[in-house]
């Protein structure tokens, strides 16, 4: 049963309903609440939404964008994931327009890139202006140059995770003529993490951290969801036997005790432990934001579970302000959905069931019970949860193991890599970003 949706959802009419409402940066305005949580078993089904249908491939993209390091959005523009744009383009376009209020030229508006004149060739002649985020992001397709220089977001998530306190310093040289560029090489977190899983599993110290009060001032955004927790435990022997029945090894040899059990899961390697992720998040955009967050943590619990040969056991995000925008509202309500009546039940069985009209009085149609339409499946609520897909891994368990040595292997993941089958879903909800 599909449980997630339902706590996602209870959470939205949980702010609705006793939310205060609070001005933002954004000058949108949101209704919030502080303190929740939310707890997902994998084995339930992988944590994607139902009751709107999710950007998957936008999902990976980003995540895997963290876990190589990169804080470029040229990376994620190449792979049609748009999410990070609007930090950007707004970084671009104060910059640009500070330096257009301190340096008018005559009656024409110049806006520069830190000084240099951004030259837009029109049918009238040149024009000198700051590009809209259409242009802007075209410009960081196609232009390598201009994506070094504005596609960058500063120490954030990828930074912080692969090169904690990473920093580049100019030294002068011995003669004292000229300077030199050292770098700090940063803490690899992923690295450690993987390392501290293999060799000491049931350390409470396997956390990663995004949050660097000395990097604040350098990100187009602080982190929301600032760190993350791992824990683990063995498995049963039953548990270890309950992997080994749906694996494909073949199923001839029935050892009499539990060491011989155990010796027959070593030998297939089947794992010997369940691994669990905690995120905790400062800022909630919980229509647009936390169904991402939900499926991103939940990828990479099973990235980190396979790497290390585990199982993931239990997903859970520690919510801190949980915010709805205003201009939200509307989107939250249709996904929230309403109860359907007695009689929209019955058309929704007559539109989708062929074969219905023989079980139905068409004269008395509220004579048929809700038992029947329960035991035919009809929807219950305009936007009744599906079943959750399941996750496949396109990667072998060998590229993983190879992973566990050397994360460079990163880069060989792509979006294409994850696939999620038996994904049903509810039609997309627009609904606007607040930058």
């Amino acid at each position: 049963m599909n449980n997630l949706d339902k706590k996602y959802t209870d959470l939205l009419q949980d702010i609705l309903e006793h939310g205060t409402h609070k001005e933002d940066r954004t000058k949108t305005g949101t209704i919030s609440v502080f303190g929740r949580q939310i707890r997902h078993k994998m084995s339930d089904g992988f944590p994607l939404l139902t009751t709107k249908k999710m950007a998957w491939r936008s999902i990976c993209s980003e995540l895997l964008w963290f876990l190589r390091g990169d804080t470029n959005i040229k990376f994620l523009v190449d792979n049609n994931c748009h999410i990070w744009d609007g930090d950007a383009y707004k970084n671009y376009e104060k910059i640009t327009n500070d330096f257009q209020l301190e340096n008018p030229i005559d009656d024409f508006i110049i806006k520069t890139l830190r000084g240099e004149m951004i030259k837009i060739e029109t049918e009238d002649g040149d024009d000198y202006r700051t590009l809209t985020q259409e242009e802007f992001i075209n410009k960081i397709k196609t232009d390598d140059e201009f994506a070094k220089k504005w596609g960058e977001l500063g120490k954030i998530y990828g930074s912080q995770w692969r090169s904690w306190g990473k920093d580049f310093k100019q030294i002068p040289n011995e003669t004292g003529d000229g300077v030199y560029d050292i770098t700090t090489i940063g803490i690899d977190q992923i690295q450690n993490l993987i390392n501290d899983l293999k060799t000491n599993p049931n350390s409470r110290r396997l956390l990663v951290s995004a949050w660097n009060p000395a990097d604040l001032d350098s990100c187009v955004l602080p982190p929301c969801h600032y760190s993350f927790q791992v824990y683990t435990r063995e498995l049963s022997s039953q548990e270890r036997k309950n992997i080994y029945d749906k694996s494909s090894w073949i199923k001839d040899v029935f050892p009499t005790d539990e060491n011989g059990w155990n010796s027959l899961f070593d030998s297939c390697n089947i794992p010997t432990r369940a691994i669990s992720l905690m995120w905790n998040q400062r800022s909630v955009d919980t229509p647009l934001g936390l169904p991402f967050n939900i499926a991103s943590y939940g990828l990479l619990l099973e990235i980190i579970a396979k790497t290390v040969n585990m199982v993931p056991d239990e997903l859970i995000g520690n919510l801190g302000d949980c915010h709805i925008y205003l201009n939200q509202v509307d989107g939250v309500k249709e996904q929230i959905g309403r109860e359907l009546t007695h009689r929209e039940r019955i058309e929704k069985l007559l539109e989708t069931n062929k074969d219905a009209k023989s079980l139905l009085s068409q004269e008395e149609p509220e004579v048929i019970s809700s038992l029947l339409l329960d035991e035919l499946k009809v929807p219950k609520r305009t936007r009744e949860p599906y079943p959750l897909p399941t996750l496949k891994h396109m990667k072998t368990d060998e590229f993983y193991k190879a992973l566990s040595e050397d994360l460079t292997l990163l880069t060989h993941l792509d979006n294409i890599d994850f696939v999620v089958e038996n994904y049903q879903s509810h039609p997309t909800i627009k609904m606007p970003l607040s930058n």
